[in-house]
C-alpha cells in the first residue's frame, strides 16, 4: 500500500513542477541484500498490480515468483504488467485461515482493499480511501493451496505479505510454508487501521515462534497531519 501512496504523492508534486526525483542510493538499492540469501522461490501475497514482483524480478531474475491477488480487475492488471517476468505465476485468490468464499471490501484506492472493515484512523489519515464496495472472492489456506495445486516450492523461500490487516490469518493458514521460509517481509501496523487486525507486536510474536528474528523496517509510513508512525514493512530472517 505504501508504494502506491508514494506514487500518488509524486504525481501530485509533478502537477506543480516540483522535483522529487532525487532518490537516495539506499532506497534504490534496498533489496540488493536479498542476493545473499540464495532465494529461489518468492511468495508474493497481496500482489496488487505487481509492484513487488517487478522489483524483485530485477534483483533476483532467476527466482520463481508466485503472486496472489484476490480482486479480479486488479489481478488482470497484474497479469498485464508482469508478462515479461520469467518464472512468474499469478493466482486470483486471497489467502487466509480457511478455504471457501468470502467478501472483500474493494477500495476505490485498490491497495487499501481488505477483508477487514477499515478503522477510523485509516480514514482520517488517508481520506481518499473511504469509498469501498463488497466483492465476493475465493480464499484459501496457503498450505492447502500449495498441496492441492501441486505448487513447486524450491528452497530458499522468501515470503512477502501485504494484506491490509489480515497478516495473522495468512500466517495461521500457512504455518508449514512459513516455517520453510528464510526471509519474510510483511507489512505491519503500529495502530489499528483495520478493525480487529493484529498489530506489530502480535505479528512479531507469531513469527518469532516460527523461528524468525526481527531485523528492522523499510517503507515507514506516518500520519500526514500528526506524524504518528502508522505502518511499515518489517523484515524477519531465519
Amino acid at each position: 500500500m505504501l508504494r502506491s501512496i508514494k506514487k500518488l504523492v509524486r504525481n501530485t508534486f509533478n502537477l506543480f513542477n516540483i522535483d522529487i526525483h532525487r532518490i537516495p542510493e539506499h532506497e534504490k538499492n534496498k533489496f540488493v541484500w536479498l542476493k545473499g540469501f540464495g532465494i529461489r522461490t518468492v511468495m508474493d501475497i497481496g500482489a496488487n498490480v505487481g509492484q513487488f514482483a517487478i522489483q524483485t524480478g530485477k534483483f533476483l531474475p532467476d527466482v520463481k515468483i508466485y503472486s496472489f491477488e484476490p480482486l479480479e480487475y486488479v489481478y488482470n492488471q497484474l497479469i498485464e504488467k508482469t508478462k515479461n517476468i520469467k518464472n512468474f505465476h499469478a493466482f486470483n485468490v486471497a489467502l487466509g485461515d480457511f478455504n471457501g468464499t468470502t467478501t472483500i471490501k474493494r477500495n476505490k484506492f485498490s491497495p487499501s482493499s481488505s477483508l477487514l472493515d477499515m478503522g477510523n484512523l485509516h480514514k482520517e489519515a488517508f481520506p481518499f480511501t473511504e469509498e469501498t464496495v463488497d466483492e465476493k472472492i475465493i480464499i484459501r489456506k496457503l498450505d492447502d493451496f500449495i498441496k492441492d495445486d501441486n505448487i513447486e516450492i524450491k528452497s530458499e523461500i522468501m515470503i512477502k505479505l501485504d494484506v491490509q490487516g489480515y497478516e495473522d490469518k495468512v500466517i495461521n493458514g500457512g504455518k508449514k510454508t512459513f516455517m520453510k521460509a528464510k526471509v519474510v517481509i510483511t507489512e505491519v501496523s503500529f495502530h489499528e487501521l483495520y478493525k480487529g487486525q493484529a498489530l506489530f507486536d502480535e505479528i512479531y510474536i507469531m513469527l518469532q515462534d516460527l523461528g524468525f528474528r526481527y531485523k528492522g523496517n523499510i517503507n515507514n509510513s506516518f500520519h500526514p497531519q500528526t506524524g504518528l508512525p502508522l505502518f511499515a514493512d518489517a523484515i524477519f530472517l531465519k
